[in-house]
């Protein structure tokens, strides 16, 4: 089973009131989330690691792992609120304002992550999560502790503005990348990572030299890129659709990725080490026609198998 660690939250979605004024409606959201939700809708056997709220909006976030056959036994529930991120889409693209402090998610410690992962054969990190203490560190101390035989898919999904200390943000994610064997990063994450005017593919061999066997970039309405150890590359395009809204895109890009490479049997450090461009591109193919639907449809609505 994949194991997906990371937040589980509440997007409340700026939606046109009968009186004319917008109202928020609640969805179930959050990076690491939504990846497990696609992955769940696509067959693939799936399960999250987080921390979830006994409120309301905790148990709407429960019973949208149930209705999409993710795993909820890693789950850690609490009395702690739920985090909210206030959405706002401007021509299609979401901006986000977090209330977060002592939620539910956040405040995982340590402590709080399990010794012991039987059954688990992939663990996939991302998201806030990775920047929002104590949390951060407690991913990170799991990563330490079972990542060493299981493969290893990280997507930052840089947001500037939620790293309140650069120096250890930078510190802990570039030791998880080094213990990574799939990094994703969209373009601008790049360059957050390695700054600087060098190209991208100036930029991708020395984030492969960290440790990982895999780098994909995406790149918005360009494609996705990926990128193996022996310097091989291969790309896909963007389908071609309307699309309503960006959220969950690059979430469900990653499920595609996964779906695809633990379908061929590809998901385990020894293949990932030798993987080869033709697998590295069905791949990102996959993860590009999962994200086309859901940038067709609004929030985060990843497809079923039998949309596909």
């Amino acid at each position: 089973m994949i194991l997906c660690c990371g937040e589980a939250l509440i997007d409340m979605i700026a939606t046109p009131t009968i009186s004319g004024g917008d109202g928020f409606v609640p969805h179930s959201g959050g990076a690491v989330f939504n990846t497990a939700i696609a992955l769940g809708r696509l067959g693939s056997p799936v399960g999250l690691l987080t921390g979830l709220s006994s409120d309301m909006f905790g148990e709407q976030l429960a019973e949208a792992l149930k209705t999409s056959h993710v795993d909820a036994s890693h789950v850690i529930r609490s009395d702690r609120p739920t985090t909210l991120a206030f959405v706002q889409l401007k021509d299609g693209h979401a901006s986000y304002s977090f209330i977060d402090e002592n939620s539910a998610g956040r405040m995982l410690m340590p402590e709080d992550m399990p010794d012991q992962l039987p059954a688990i054969s992939a663990l996939y990190f991302g998201g806030i999560s990775l920047a929002c203490e104590p949390c951060a560190d407690a991913y990170a101390a799991l990563l330490d502790r079972q990542g060493a035989d299981r493969a290893v898919m990280i997507d930052p999904n840089i947001r500037p503005d939620f790293i309140k200390d650069q120096t250890r943000y930078r510190t802990r994610l570039n030791r998880m990348i080094a213990q990574a064997d799939i990094v994703k990063v969209s373009d601008e994450d790049l360059d957050w990572i390695i700054p600087g005017p060098e190209s991208i593919t100036e930029k991708v061999p020395l984030l492969l030299q960290a440790g990982p066997a895999v780098v994909i970039v995406t790149r918005g309405g360009d494609g996705a890129s990926g990128y193996l150890a022996d310097g091989s590359e291969t790309s896909v395009p963007v389908r071609p659709v309307q699309v309503v809204d960006t959220v969950g895109a690059g979430d469900t890009f990653n499920a595609g990725v996964l779906a695809e490479l633990e379908r061929g049997g590809l998901l385990t450090k020894t293949a990932l080490r030798t993987l080869n461009t033709e697998n590295l591109r069905a791949a990102l193919a996959k993860g590009a026609e999962v994200a086309a639907i859901t940038v067709s449809r609004a929030g985060a609505n990843p497809p079923w198998a039998h949309e596909l």
